[in-house]
């Protein structure tokens, strides 16, 4: 919220009509404003509590859900068998549609096609050779009779007969209108004087006198409620702001800092006696017992063992030993050392 005051700007001067306005407006708004200020910041501090403990965990789950629930789905169904059908669909198409339609149009619809061009040409140029050696000639011929048979005559029509009998009517229609135009400017004028009689001049009168006036003072009215708006806002800002104040420290000190006191004065050392003096003991006895118990079935198992190997003696006697086999694999030839006469050196220094 904006609490700052507004750049101070030179004050003109006011009539007594604003002075008398001016104080009961700011009263009444300010009676109207306060409560719905410290609604509106109520609501605030309520939403932005939804949004950050319940809001924003839900959407998150619902995110997290939607993703289970249809993303990964999607993506598994996309992946696995989608991909695969379409692939399996377009080399199906391959084989069973684009293979036969170029083989098609390679060695049926081409070869058509070609033999089509050749005999558009031969027709062509047949009717190119009708077109110089036939028509030319006959439309030179109708060509010329159209000329001297009815463009001619037509042309001695319009100069001699058409032509004087539209300047006249022409001459006749000037007139006409000249005459229509001069009633008409006289109608208008007229008509514009008795509008501006009976129309304009009042509406001007109500204009100046009647509605000028009212709508400063309207005016007058708009900026006061408006200012009186803009102070009353910051008013209301500043009490809600103490009452939230006042309301967080009687909360803390009827609420959290009584919690805090039991806790710190009272449940903690409790906690520490517990865990000193009941959970390590028993932790340690646990501990104990585990290692007793782990010993007494090593022991048990160890025991079983020899009784199985007791019993298995006196049922079927000693086991009979088995005949060391030589072994028949070649001796690892030893590492070159200083002794050894290996090299050309050692051996003229042995002999």
């Amino acid at each position: 919220m904006d609490l700052q005051k507004p750049a101070v700007e030179p004050q003109q001067p006011e009539g007594c009509l604003v002075v008398a306005i001016r104080m009961p407006v700011r009263i009444v708004v300010l009676v109207l404003v306060v409560p719905v200020r410290m609604v509106w910041d109520g609501l605030v501090v309520v939403g932005r509590f939804l949004g950050d403990a319940v809001l924003r965990p839900l959407g998150r789950a619902l995110l997290w859900l939607g993703r289970v629930l249809l993303v990964w789905p999607l993506v598994g169904l996309w992946r696995y068998v989608v991909v695969p059908v379409g692939w399996v669909l377009g080399r199906l198409g391959w084989v069973l549609v684009v293979v036969p339609v170029v083989f098609l149009h390679r060695y049926l619809l081409a070869p058509a096609g070609r033999a089509l061009v050749w005999l558009a040409r031969g027709v062509g140029a047949g009717l190119a050779w009708a077109y110089a050696r036939v028509l030319t000639p006959v439309g030179h011929a109708v060509l010329w009779l159209v000329r001297y048979l009815v463009v001619v005559p037509a042309c001695w029509v319009y100069e001699w007969i058409l032509a004087p009998v539209g300047r006249a009517l022409a001459w006749g229609a000037r007139g006409v209108g000249r005459l229509l135009g001069l009633l008409v400017s006289g109608v208008g004028v007229a008509v514009y004087w008795i509008t501006r009689v009976l129309l304009v001049l009042p509406a001007l009168a109500l204009w100046r006198w009647v509605l000028v006036p009212v709508g400063r003072v309207l005016a007058v009215v708009a900026r006061e409620v408006g200012d009186a708006l803009g102070h009353a806002w910051r008013i209301a800002g500043h009490l809600s702001r103490a009452v939230g104040r006042f309301l967080a420290t009687l909360f803390r000190w009827i609420f959290v800092e009584p919690v805090r006191w039991v806790y710190r004065t009272v449940l903690a050392p409790l906690a520490h006696v517990v865990r000193d003096v009941v959970l390590r003991p028993a932790a340690e006895a646990a501990r104990a017992v585990g290692r007793t118990a782990r010993q007494a079935l090593a022991a048990a198992r160890e025991t079983v063992r020899q009784t199985r190997a007791d019993v298995r003696r006196a049922l079927f006697g000693e086991p009979r030993e088995r005949d060391a086999v030589p072994r028949r694999e070649p001796r690892p030839l030893g590492a070159r050392t200083l002794d050894s006469s290996t090299t050309a050196l050692t051996k003229l220094t042995k002999d």
